[in-house]
This record gives C-alpha cells, sequence and structure tokens, in this order.
C-alpha cells in the first residue's frame, strides 16, 4: 500500500535485560517476525536506531534519532523525517504479534486526521498507531521544549482513538495478542509459548 511503515528499534531494554529487538523466535529475531508481517502490505519500511551495525541483517533502510535519547517521541519523528510518504504506520519492536492488516486498517482510517491512535482495554497504544508526515513540525516543537512523552504530542494533534469495538472487524486475531509487547523476561517466554503454540 502507499504507504510508509517505520520500526521503533530504540529503547534501553533496561527491564528485559537485553535487546527486544533480537529476541530469538524459533528461526527469527524479534524484529524480523514484525518486518516481515509488515512487509507483507508496505512497500517502504523505515527502521529508527542509533545503532544501526546492530540491524544491518535486515536489509531495511535505517535512519538515527535527530534528538537522541529523547525516547520514543524522538524516534517517531527520525521515521517520519525519513519517510517518502505521508500516511505512515509507527511499530515499536517489542511487539512480536504485531499485524499488518491492523497496521493497514489504522492507515486507511486516517484521511483528515493527523494520527489514528488504538485504545485497548482503555489503554492508549501510540506506538502501534498512524501518523500523517505533516506532523514532523510538532513533534520538533514537543522535544525541543522536552515535553518528551507522546501523549503530549496526542494533546496537540487531531487524534481519533479507535477501540475495540471499531477494530475487531477488522483484526483477524485476538487484539490482546496483537498489541501484547514485551517488557521483562517473564513476557518474553510467554510470547515464546504463544509463537510455539502457533506454528
Amino acid at each position: 500500500m502507499k504507504a510508509g511503515a517505520i520500526i521503533l528499534a530504540g529503547g534501553k531494554s533496561s527491564r528485559m535485560g537485553k535487546n527486544k529487538a533480537l529476541l530469538p523466535f524459533n528461526d527469527k529475531t524479534n524484529i524480523e517476525r514484525i518486518r516481515d508481517e509488515l512487509q507483507s502490505l508496505f512497500d517502504d519500511i523505515i527502521l529508527v536506531t542509533n545503532n544501526p551495525e546492530s540491524y544491518e541483517f535486515l536489509n531495511l533502510k535505517s535512519v538515527s534519532d535527530e534528538f537522541p535519547g529523547k525516547g520514543p517521541l524522538a524516534g517517531i519523528h527520525a521515521g517520519l523525517m525519513a519517510s517518502d510518504y505521508e500516511e505512515n504506520i509507527v511499530v515499536a519492536c517489542d511487539m512480536p504479534f504485531v499485524s499488518a492488516e491492523l497496521a493497514s486498517t489504522l492507515v486507511q482510517n486516517l484521511k483528515h486526521f493527523d494520527a489514528i491512535v488504538p485504545v485497548i482495554g482503555g489503554k492508549k497504544h501510540p506506538l502501534f498507531a498512524a501518523y500523517q508526515k505533516r506532523i514532523v513540525p510538532e513533534i520538533s516543537t514537543c522535544l525541543t521544549e522536552e515535553r518528551l512523552r507522546v501523549i503530549h504530542l496526542l494533546d496537540n494533534l487531531n487524534v481519533r482513538y479507535l477501540d475495540e469495538n471499531d477494530l475487531q472487524v477488522y483484526s483477524d486475531g485476538s487484539l490482546e495478542e496483537i498489541f501484547f509487547n514485551m517488557n521483562v523476561p517473564e513476557e518474553y517466554e510467554e510470547a515464546k509459548q504463544r509463537v510455539e503454540k502457533g506454528e
């Protein structure tokens, strides 16, 4: 589809104790799973990382933060700046069950909105969400003013929030699983068990 896909491979992974993007699932790393899923529908995939040498094996276009050390908001900024498309999906690298179909749906709902953000179980998910490239100046302002939480950005945008009722129609799997993210070793073990059951 005519949209960009941006994978955020930043983060210190301090609670996990190792790089979440490179955690193995059978014969693939976590980030390979995400790349392969997104490549089924998106032509242009950009990897945002400040350690590009760690990800050369992915053969993806990679960019680094213009505002290093400022968290995921800086990653969204770098990805949108590098994208050739106005409409983009942003995906964090700690979501092993991300769905390209659902990503496509989020992008298709962008239309005149600045962003489409899922809300699952009452929790906003701005790191699996669709954004317009035109919001880059707004992100730059947030970063310059040290308003670093993505929620601070959303407060200044025209955002449409989609909840379970909006998304269930499009999802070919469990929304809870698609939005599952790994922060600690126990969650990685749970994800591995889910992968083994599904394959």
